[in-house]
């Protein structure tokens, strides 16, 4: 799976390389160590404007049906191949997003029940910038009426180096190549498409 992330590259860099503009350049997250379960605004771009940076997404989907906020520590993940199934996801696969990553973490286990572990940063060997499928929904508070805003890391099965990198559940997030990032962002593509063991050039160090 797919619980902690890295966004560390300035503003400044991370719009030249996706040709878009942040739409509050002052809630721009930077941090070495995103952790999932903090719900934070990481940046994306949705399908619907691709020419912006999105900085008030939640990490965390929460279905525009769900009572309360509580349900997004369910969601941080999306299965390619089961959420068009699953009631958390089945009603906004066609809501796509890029989630903006320098790097994401996962553990080797050393032994059957994890005791001993790993940590291995995973970087792109291409670019220090990438981006990661993700779908994303709208929330509204029932007792504010406020909207909140907010998306899942899209996972598919590991590929050769994250079966020895993350080996206990052997998953991955969808990493995509430079090329595949308009298609995901064209919700006429199928999500049949992008759920095989990905092979865009990754790195991964042992931290």
């Amino acid at each position: 799976m797919c619980y902690y992330t890295a966004q560390n590259v300035p503003l400044a860099k991370v719009e030249k390389r996706f040709q878009a503009k942040a739409d509050q350049p002052e809630s721009f997250l930077q941090s070495d160590f995103i952790v999932g379960f903090e719900y934070l605004n990481i940046p994306v771009i949705l399908d619907t404007s691709p020419a912006i940076i999105s900085t008030n997404h939640h990490w965390g989907l929460i279905p525009s049906w769900s009572k309360d906020i509580d349900f997004r520590k369910n969601t941080l993940n999306a299965r390619i191949e089961t959420m068009d199934e699953k009631a958390s996801f089945k009603n906004v696969t066609s809501n796509r997003c890029l989630v903006i990553a320098s790097s994401f973490y996962e553990w080797h286990w050393n032994d059957e029940k994890g005791k001993s572990k790993d940590k291995y940063q995973i970087h792109s060997a291409e670019d220090e910038l990438f981006a990661m499928a993700g779908i994303y929904d709208t929330w509204k508070n029932p007792q504010t009426n406020e909207s909140y805003h907010s998306f899942s890391i899209v996972t598919t099965v590991a590929n050769k180096q994250m079966e020895y990198i993350h080996n206990h559940k052997k998953r991955m997030p969808v990493i995509l190549k430079k090329g595949d990032e308009a298609a995901w962002l064209d919700t006429t593509n199928s999500l049949q498409d992008f759920a095989f063991p990905y092979s865009a050039a990754m790195v991964g160090f042992r931290v």
